[in-house]
């Protein structure tokens, strides 16, 4: 069965009907109906992780230099691939302006790369001896099969990130389809069919999907990108199945402009920073601590660039797509509503488009006047919503970004490079950027402190995230040790024993 329109999960290479409830995807731009979305039952679900297991044995037990070389099959099989239809997907599915689907999709296989030649590189160490004639190593193991549950925003690289580290360490793979997103992701999987028949599965279905997969005794890692509420929770059923987790818990990312910033630069790095897919990023710009000296300046400059934004149907020529759902937009004009009922000025946007009644629209919204009390600093929002904070001093604005339990990433805008090191020895996030917001890397660990996460995607760290280290100690040959039972009579103190070293 081929048609991802179709009610079905994916099992490497073969696309399966599912025997649970389904629940209509919807267009968030049109509100129009695309496809039905499935649940695995029970009994398919252990079917699943029965031939994961099974298959993930095999995959632990081939040489290095061959799982990578499938791996770069995966993304051979990318790049020669039209992905318009799958980007096309996305963009109904979850409302991203088709350029950022399609730019998503790109990004995708350098990933495997990567992990591919790293694993390759990398496989463990060699200690000093503390025995003359003894090798004494440390190498790695894979967990067995990991649980790889995504977020709606980004349903396809998010994934991947981790995906790609836990095939490379040898791992077998169950993907949880985020909810809204499921369509374009089953779509997606066909790129893992050169994989041996298996290795890959892909689900649908909601939370309890989930935890059943977290529950159960035929998994073995877990890693997780959400909300920080849920990602606590999944550490919390994680650490009671004694499972290692990677946990991406979002964040409520501050922005720093210092009197020192090239003002224009700062704030068009702001309205991508805040604005990027409606706002619905992890590490979307939500709160901009700006000196009181360029402040005027820099809020005029901002609400100047952030009228240019278009707002429409993704499939357009719009940068603002709608929010993914009716329940997400009501969420993010109630924090507005709170904002200006506590004496913030909206200064642009804040509420639905004239010109969008169909769809869950909402303007860029700058929000001005901000004082440390009000909740809309203290939440993710999760729109295209930002705040602006008049501050006395760069010291300040460090004190006030670091003034949240969230600490994904942090970016600050200034020409002093004094300033830029002090910023990032001093804010208190996974990730920094400087005059350059948003970023990511390959090679470099993603992730959050405090409650935005636990753990890293990417970089070393993402590959050790989904492996063990095994210590080993081999003796070519056996030979008894003076240490070993029964010690000599000498040694005990009651026949005059001496201190043995």
């Amino acid at each position: 069965m081929r048609d991802a329109l179709a009610p079905c999960y994916y099992l490497s290479p073969t696309y399966v009907p599912t025997e649970g409830p389904t629940q209509m995807a919807v267009d968030p731009a049109t509100l129009k109906d695309i496809a039905p979305v499935g649940t695995p039952s029970q009994s398919q679900l252990d079917h699943i992780l029965d031939r994961v297991n099974a298959a993930q044995k095999k995959w632990a037990a081939m040489d290095c230099k061959s799982r990578a070389g499938l791996l770069h099959g995966i993304a051979d099989a990318m790049e020669r691939a039209d992905m318009t239809d799958i980007a096309i997907m996305m963009t109904r599915e979850i409302g991203k302006p088709y350029p950022e689907a399609i730019g998503e999709i790109a990004n995708i296989a350098p990933v495997f790369r990567y992990f591919a030649e790293l694993a390759r590189d990398d496989a463990g160490k060699i200690a000093g001896t503390m025995q003359p004639g003894s090798f004494q190593f440390q190498t790695y193991a894979p967990y067995g099969v990991s649980v790889h549950i995504v977020p709606y925003n980004f349903p396809l690289i998010l994934g991947c990130w981790t995906i790609a580290a836990s095939l490379a360490a040898g791992n077998g793979i169950v993907l949880k389809a985020a909810p809204a997103g499921s369509l374009c992701t089953l779509s997606f999987m066909r790129f893992f069919d050169g994989l041996p028949t298996d290795l890959v599965a892909c689900v649908t279905g909601g939370a309890e999907v989930a935890q059943q997969l977290i529950a159960s005794p035929n998994t073995h890692a877990i890693a997780f990108t959400g909300s920080a509420d849920v990602g606590r929770q999944v550490a919390v059923q994680s650490a009671g199945h004694m499972k290692p987790c990677v946990i991406e818990g979002g964040g409520n990312d501050p922005m720093i402009v210092t009197r020192n910033a090239n003002i224009a630069v700062a704030a068009a790095g702001a309205v991508t920073g805040a604005y990027l897919q409606s706002g619905q990023v992890c590490t979307s710009t939500e709160r901009i601590y700006v000196d009181d000296a360029v402040h005027d300046e820099f809020v005029a400059l901002l609400i100047e660039r952030a009228r240019q934004l278009r707002v429409g149907n993704g499939m357009g020529v719009a940068e603002i797509g709608p929010l993914v759902s009716q329940a997400a937009r009501d969420k993010v004009l109630g924090w507005i509503d709170r904002a200006r009922a506590q004496g913030a000025t909206i200064a642009l946007g804040g509420g639905v488009p004239a010109e969008q009644p169909i769809g869950w629209f909402l303007e860029p919204t700058v929000v001005t006047g901000v004082t440390p009390d009000m909740d809309l600093l203290n939440e993710e929002i999760f729109g295209p919503v930002v705040s602006v904070v008049r501050t006395a001093s760069f010291d300040e604005s460090i004190r006030l970004a670091n003034a949240s339990d969230l600490g994904l990433g942090a970016c600050i805008f200034t020409n002093d490079l004094g300033e830029a090191h002090d910023a990032i020895n001093r804010l208190e996030a996974g990730m920094v950027w400087v005059n350059n917001p948003l970023v990511d890397n390959d090679a470099l660990p993603f992730g959050g402190v405090k409650k935005s996460g636990m753990g890293r995607a990417l970089g070393r760290h993402g590959l050790d995230a989904f492996r063990q280290p095994k210590m080993v100690i081999l003796d070519p040959v056996a030979k008894e040790a003076d240490w070993w039972y029964p010690y000599p009579d000498d040694w005990f103190l009651e026949s005059g024993g001496r201190k043995h070293v």
